[in-house]
């Protein structure tokens, strides 16, 4: 399956989760950001599977962000063909929390964007 392309099964099951942070898609659009966790994040793509917004994106691992990370998040990346998900469209998420919960690796964390959290 096309990762872009939206499994309901999946999304089914992540909105069942107990566990799902976020606001329940409810929140404004940008005040709050998924937040990759690089040395985890094995490029799988099931956040864009049930992403309702199309916030993130697959993509191959900038070398920077590679050389950043600890010897083994550098083995486990290069092992999973250097792939990773990018969050180009990050200011459309309304923190439904449905990624955090859909990500095998537990490589997703919502986070409150800061113009949010002074407001």
């Amino acid at each position: 399956m096309d990762p872009r392309e939206r499994n309901p099964l999946k999304v089914k099951r992540a909105a069942a989760d107990p566990n799902r942070p976020g606001q329940e898609c409810k929140a404004e659009p940008a005040a709050f950001h998924p937040v990759v966790n690089r040395g985890k994040c094995e490029g799988k793509g099931d956040c864009i599977e049930v992403c309702p917004y199309d916030v993130f994106e697959l993509g191959t691992i900038a070398k920077a962000e590679y050389d950043a990370l600890p010897f083994f998040g550098r083995l486990k990346v290069r092992a999973h063909g250097m792939k990773t998900v990018y969050t180009p469209r990050a200011d459309a998420c309304k923190a439904c929390g449905l990624c955090v919960v859909a990500c095998p690796e537990k490589a997703l964390t919502l986070t409150e964007s800061s113009a949010a959290a002074g407001a």
